[in-house]
């Protein structure tokens, strides 16, 4: 993947200034610290932090960009990992970017729209039949078109990993037809492309941070949640949510985000390992969080979860009970971008 900024030039830090940024950090740890060295690269700690567990494949992803990282540096950048929201929610993290408290963090894109609207076109429910088409839409021009919108609200996108399609748990009964949803409070995230469409199908939808999901569900302040398989079972969800129902309704993807204040400070060479080691490690995310999907949905199984598949006609029925909702947003969201995005779906399709 090619990289998707314009080459910006080489900052100098102050270390007093430096110092007192770095103690602005959460959680008292340090941020962009830098020495300088010969060969362009700097020695420097980036602390990276994402909302999932370690052993998510989004956490095994980070890992493996940080071996990526330090391996192709010589050691020289080195990488702090923070996992399960430790540096906060992905609205949080995204904002200490913004503010160059924060190097790196891999948010869901969905509660990016506040930030780029446009990334709300991958919250369409049932948009993508799987995820070769995912993945056509993202690495093309569409995926770099709303990346190339970061720059100007303070981040770098460097790419796309993978979150994955959804599916629904709920403590109540199973949801196997349009009419099950009537009533469910769902929890959601913050994103009004979700919010509407479960309006639309007479579910209660109910925005939170993910850090407060498993609370919620234990103390059945809600009655259920969507995320991916993998998620699911990387957070126990089982052990609070009877009921699995295997909708497939919106395939989420992962941003990959830099702090521009920090990437205005970078070499060339410093760039460019960055963003090998993130389009690296998002093929290898990408893969394992495909592999795990499988494995979890056997785990959970194992796990006495009681899971029904949701059939091809009451899946054509709730697509048509969310496209008013669809018709709606991509108006917000530009007409010609969607049209784009569609006609490239549309010739994916026609090539089976």
């Amino acid at each position: 993947m090619k990289t998707w900024v314009k080459r910006l030039g080489v900052s100098v830090l102050i270390p007093g200034l430096l110092a007192a940024v770095a103690g602005c950090g959460g959680g008292g740890s340090q941020t962009a610290q830098s020495t300088t060295t010969a060969g362009g690269i700097k020695e420097r700690v980036i602390k990276a932090g994402i909302g999932l567990n370690e052993d998510h494949p989004e956490g095994q992803g980070l890992k493996k960009f940080k071996e990526i990282v330090e391996q192709k540096s010589g050691g020289k950048l080195k990488v702090q990992n923070y996992y399960a929201a430790q540096l906060g929610d992905d609205q949080k993290m995204t904002e200490a970017l913004k503010g160059g408290l924060q190097e790196i963090t891999v948010p869901s894109t969905s509660p990016l729209v506040g930030t780029v609207k446009e990334f709300g076109i991958f919250d369409f429910p049932f948009l993508f039949n799987n995820e070769k088409e995912a993945d056509a839409v993202l690495d093309g021009p569409i995926g770099k078109k709303i990346l190339d919108k970061l720059p100007e609200h303070g981040l770098i996108g460097l790419g796309y990993w993978e979150n994955g399609f959804r599916n629904l748990t709920n403590s109540k009964h199973p949801v196997a037809k349009m009419e099950d949803f009537q009533g469910l409070k769902i929890r959601t995230m913050q994103n009004t492309v979700h919010l509407d469409a479960f309006k639309a199908l007479g579910a209660n939808p109910t925005p939170m941070a993910f850090s407060e999901v498993y609370n919620a569900l234990e103390s059945k302040t809600v009655d259920g949640q969507e995320n991916p398989l993998a998620t699911i079972e990387s957070n126990k969800f089982y052990e609070v949510q009877p009921y699995l129902s295997l909708t497939n309704h919106v395939y989420t993807p992962f941003a990959f985000l830099v702090s521009k204040k920090f990437w205005d400070q970078l070499s060339d060479e410093e760039k460019k390992i960055l963003q090998d080691a993130a389009v690296e490690a998002g093929k290898y995310e990408r893969q394992l969080n495909r592999e795990q999907n499988q494995k979890s949905l056997d785990n959970l199984k194992a796990k006495n979860m009681k899971i029904n598949e949701v059939s091809n006609e009451e899946k054509a029925r709730i697509q048509a009970a969310v496209k008013p909702v669809i018709d709606q947003y991509a108006k917000k969201f530009g007409e010609d971008l969607v049209k784009e995005m569609n006609d490239q779906l549309k010739q994916i399709r026609s090539q089976k």
